[in-house]
């Protein structure tokens, strides 16, 4: 097993996909302050190169939804991981008409091919190409999200796909040790998601829908996601954890 203890481990290696902004940039920010050799993945060159500077990463750019991209991308990478934290996703229907009764069935299919694509496929491929190089003990974190809960859209049914699939690849990797979650954020203030679709009446209601009366924020998530790669969560596998105030409850 490995020895993580925070502030006495030996450096590990981590890749955040995803991992330029918003939640994912909280993500390599925790790792790096713990001393982890940390792999910021992102889609744009010069956005790649100012995190990796920034937050003392080292920067690749690779588009995760491509299987030659991610090719590509583990030729470049250690041949040992300990951490694969796949955050890289995000909502392709925003500005898109979502509704079927008003969308043609081309839409529709438009639709669910781009979210799939960027949440699922991606998700699927950085995992499946990284898994080989995963070590005895470590840790796989992907990212849901509470709309898989209510998966009415294209968007809500590729996070729940995500939820799904890791829950079930964490029997595969179980074996060496490695354990697989998934985690299902809510509303996360300070974030590109939403884009500039977010009214104020919206996240009003947003934040009224938790139990503890305001947005999570990126390091919410990003301290889970250390907890879940670190030795405390060694039996903590095959889950979906939830990050929302309270506004989804589980039992």
């Amino acid at each position: 097993m490995l020895n993580i203890t925070e502030g006495t481990h030996s450096s590990r290696s981590i890749v955040v996909t995803g991992g330029t902004s918003g939640i994912g940039r909280a993500i390599v920010r925790r790792f790096a302050e713990n001393g982890d050799d940390v792999v910021v993945v992102g889609r744009t060159p010069t956005t790649v190169a100012e995190t990796a500077a920034e937050l003392g990463a080292r920067g690749e750019v690779c588009d995760v939804t491509s299987a030659e991209s991610v090719e590509a991308l583990v030729s470049r990478l250690p041949a040992r991981i300990d951490v694969v934290v796949a955050m890289a996703g995000r909502n392709t229907d925003l500005g898109r008409v979502t509704d079927p009764s008003v969308s043609d069935l081309e839409d529709v299919s438009s639709a669910w091919e781009e979210n799939l694509r960027a949440n699922t496929v991606g998700t699927v491929l950085t995992v499946s190409a990284l898994s080989p190089r995963l070590a005895a003990g470590g840790s796989v974190v992907a990212v849901s999200s509470i709309g898989a809960e209510y998966a009415a859209t294209s968007y809500g049914a590729s996070k729940a796909a995500v939820a799904a699939w890791t829950a079930g690849i964490s029997a595969t990797l179980g074996p060496r040790g490695v354990t697989v979650n998934s985690i299902a954020p809510g509303y996360v203030e300070d974030t590109a998601f939403f884009a500039d679709t977010l009214t104020e009446e919206r996240r009003a209601q947003l934040v009224a829908a938790t139990h503890t009366g305001r947005a999570s924020t990126p390091d919410d998530v990003a301290g889970l996601a250390f907890f879940l790669a670190g030795p405390d969560a060694r039996q903590v596998t095959g889950q979906t954890i939830h990050v929302n105030g309270g506004a989804h409850v589980t039992r």
